[in-house]
Order: C-alpha cells, then sequence, then structure tokens
C-alpha cells in the first residue's frame, strides 16, 4: 500500500495558521511571505537555509524593494513562524532584529472636518464611517462586525476577537441606533432570502463550526455589513454547486468612498479610514477623559501606544503655547 503522500510546505503553513486561529488576511500575508522568500532563494528548501539567507531576504525588501519598516517586520514574522511552527527549527534571535518603525503623530480631522466628511458619505458607507469615528473601531472590527455584537438596550457594542484577539467593549452612538435599527432588519430580509434558497451560512471563528453545526446559519451570527453576493468559503476544500456563504463587505468599499469624500468635504490631509479612529480618541481626551479609557476603549495593550494621542491636542497639560502668541 502506497503511503499518503506529504503535504506541500505552504499547505503545512496554512494549517499551521489556522491551528493558532489566525485570521485569513494574515494566513494570505504570511504563506505569500514564505513563497516569495523560497523563490528569492531560487526554490531552495527553507529547512536547508538559516539566518544568513533570511537577512539576505530582508535587506533586499529593504535595498531593492523600498519596503517600508512594517512591511519588512512583517515579512521576518511571516518567516519566523513558518521556521518555527512548520519546520520545528528556532532561529537564533541575535542574528536578526525588527526594523525600527518611525514614529509619526496620526493624522487627526477636527469636529467640523468629521462632520463635512460623514456629510459626503452616505447609506452604508456612512453608517460604516460613523461607527469608525462614534465608536472608535479598526476598520476590520468594523466590516466583521455580527448582528449580535449589537446591544441596542444598553448602547454598546462588543468587539470580538480584536487587535491581539482580545475582546472588548465601545460606545453605541445614540445618533447611529435608528439607521442601525433598519440596517439589522436590511441583514433580517437577505438572510431569509439566503434561507429560501438553500443558503443562510457564514463563517464562525475558531471551532465554533463543528461545536455548534447549525449556529452558521442562524441570525445572530450574519454579518452585519454583507456582502451584496454570496461566495466560497477560501478556507474550505473544493466547492462543488452555487456558493451558499455570505461574507461580509470588502473593506476596500468604504476605503475608497472615504478618500473620494475628504477633497469633496474641503479637507486638505490624507484621510484614510482609521484617520476617524485616531479623531475618536483624540476628541475624547479634549473632552476631558482619562488616558486609561481612552486605552480601554481603543484595546491599546501599553498605554504608550494610546499616549500619541496627546501630542496631537491642541490644549492640555502637554501643549505648548508659543511665545509668538504670549
Amino acid at each position: 500500500m502506497t503511503p499518503p503522500s506529504k503535504k506541500k510546505l505552504l499547505d503545512q503553513l496554512r494549517d499551521a495558521i489556522r491551528l493558532k486561529h489566525y485570521s485569513y488576511r494574515t494566513e494570505e500575508a504570511y504563506v505569500d511571505w514564505a513563497r516569495r522568500f523560497i523563490l528569492f532563494h531560487n526554490k531552495r528548501h527553507p529547512k536547508d537555509m538559516g539566518a544568513p539567507e533570511i537577512r539576505a531576504f530582508l535587506l533586499h525588501l529593504v535595498n531593492e524593494r523600498h519596503v517600508a519598516a512594517s512591511t519588512q517586520n512583517q515579512a521576518l514574522s511571516a518567516i519566523l513562524f513558518l521556521y518555527r511552527e512548520v519546520l520545528n527549527k528556532e532561529i537564533e534571535p541575535i542574528m536578526l532584529s525588527r526594523a525600527k518603525r518611525p514614529e509619526r503623530l496620526p493624522t487627526v480631522l477636527t469636529r467640523d472636518e468629521v462632520h463635512r466628511l460623514l456629510e459626503q458619505l452616505n447609506g452604508t458607507h456612512k453608517l460604516m464611517a460613523q461607527l469608525l469615528y462614534g465608536s472608535g473601531l479598526r476598520l476590520m472590527e468594523c466590516v466583521r462586525l455580527r448582528v449580535k455584537d449589537i446591544d441596542f438596550e444598553y448602547h454598546t457594542i462588543i468587539v470580538r476577537d480584536g487587535k491581539g484577539a482580545k475582546d472588548r467593549v465601545v460606545p453605541l452612538p445614540d445618533t447611529v441606533i435608528p439607521v442601525l435599527r433598519r440596517q439589522v432588519e436590511r441583514v433580517r430580509l437577505l438572510h431569509e432570502e439566503d434561507l429560501a434558497e438553500g443558503a443562510g451560512a457564514v463563517f464562525l471563528p475558531n471551532a465554533l463550526a463543528e461545536k455548534y453545526p447549525n449556529a452558521a446559519k442562524e441570525f445572530i451570527w450574519q454579518y452585519l455589513f454583507p456582502a451584496s453576493r454570496r461566495s466560497y468559503d477560501p478556507r474550505l476544500p473544493a466547492q462543488e454547486g452555487p456558493p451558499t456563504r455570505r461574507h461580509h463587505v470588502d473593506p476596500s468599499g468604504l476605503q475608497r468612498a472615504i478618500r473620494r469624500a475628504a477633497p469633496k468635504a474641503g479637507i486638505e490631509k490624507r484621510v484614510t479610514a482609521h484617520t476617524l479612529r485616531h479623531s475618536f480618541a483624540t476628541h475624547l481626551l479634549e473632552s476631558g477623559y482619562d488616558i486609561r479609557t481612552v486605552q480601554e476603549l481603543l484595546g491599546h495593550k501599553d498605554v504608550r501606544t494610546t499616549m500619541i494621542y496627546t501630542h496631537v491636542l491642541q490644549r492640555g497639560g502637554l501643549a505648548v503655547k508659543s511665545p509668538l502668541d504670549m
């Protein structure tokens, strides 16, 4: 009897990533970096390479591809994950070091600029942008919200599995509640149509799909901002027949909408979806909320990360008045 063929290295890497419950975006990024690392060294197997080859690849990214420090660090994390979790080989940390990321101050909008920006958005994009600013959500935290994460009675949103695999509670702005209730009803109607057509399932995090086999079709687990079309789950084996799952919206749609809205609103700053989260934090500090509260709402592990917003305040304990204005 012929023994079963061993999985390819990149498939083993995917399995290791899923075992750690990393996001699909992280999975795609790590597999891509591992592939590029192997191709850079003329398809040599990583088990036959080590720190010198990793260093050479990173230098190639910096000197020839001119990547940012964050991109370089992501590539290093992916390759080290491959060695540690798949090849069971530790690379001496002294041989490699992470690139120091530049400490740049975030772009922050004034309250008036936020208002003008939101006025240039409409529909789902406006609602999502209001949650980014009103609740301090990250872009992917917003698009991954599910119906069950919204608590209208307590006026809160539960952010599940945020950055660092942490849950946290953030405020649900009263302003958006009527629109958000209508959004939930739209999701309900769409879900009922999917169920009638033999579909209606969503991706469930971690091992919930096995623990609760019927939960994937329950209404409360549906994405709050569902995609317009059903699709196949790329993490499942080859699937036949029409797609049965409905994923969340693509975040790029909101990113484009915000970029286009900024110049229309007369804002001469580089505005992204994350700018609204920066503005959320800064405006709370301006209003007198203590930094520990803001840290908790943002989901920062270290208060020093939150401290950056004190440097962009127009006034406060750390602000200095110009002698020209005295």
